[in-house]
């Protein structure tokens, strides 16, 4: 709770991405959330009134997760909606003519997105989102002790530096009125 409200006025990217972690923590402690209070909540240094606010955060997830079905896979609404606004911001800034600077990282990084494009499954997905994917999952094998390999990271460092930009525009149009498209 703490940390995505943080991650969410600091950097929208860093906020989904970690909201995922979160969706995934969840689902590994099976929703229960006596453990979740105990392994995870405890472990920071809170008064009761906050410790009670992370529980009820917890709690409040673990709901939204269960009425939206998404308890084995997949994101909650919020999230896919911010993603979506992602995607859309993304669009609007690849036609604009204020944002050469963002259309030459995303054209830089196009070769390496597309790559990961090509390996999908589920070919309906924006770029946003598979971009999101993409660096999810690497962090996920390393996490996992996994060998990255040196054309991956050179690609998930591309997408991340890309992802960046994206997540600054993003900051600049919440904060000013007039950011241009």
């Amino acid at each position: 709770m703490i940390i995505a409200r943080e991650k969410k006025k600091e950097n929208i990217v860093e906020y989904v991405l970690y909201m995922w972690q979160i969706e995934n923590l969840i689902r590994a402690y099976n929703f229960d959330i006596e453990r979740i209070d105990k392994e995870i909540i405890s472990g920071f240094d809170l008064d009761d009134e906050e410790r009670e606010a992370m529980r009820f955060w917890y709690e409040s997830l673990i709901e939204t997760m269960k009425n939206e079905k998404v308890t084995e896979k997949g994101h909650i609404q919020i999230l896919k909606s911010t993603v979506a606004d992602l995607n859309d911001l993304h669009l609007r800034l690849l036609k604009s003519p204020f944002h050469q600077d963002y259309q030459r990282v995303y054209q830089r990084t196009l070769p390496y997105i597309s790559a990961f494009y090509n390996k999908l499954q589920d070919k309906k997905k924006s770029i946003i989102e598979m971009a999101l994917e993409a660096v999810y999952g690497v962090w996920m094998l390393r996490l996992q002790g996994k060998k990255i390999y040196p054309e991956t990271q050179e690609a998930i460092d591309y997408i991340s530096d890309f992802l960046s930009l994206l997540a600054k525009k993003y900051h600049q149009r919440e904060q000013d009125e007039e950011f241009y498209i």
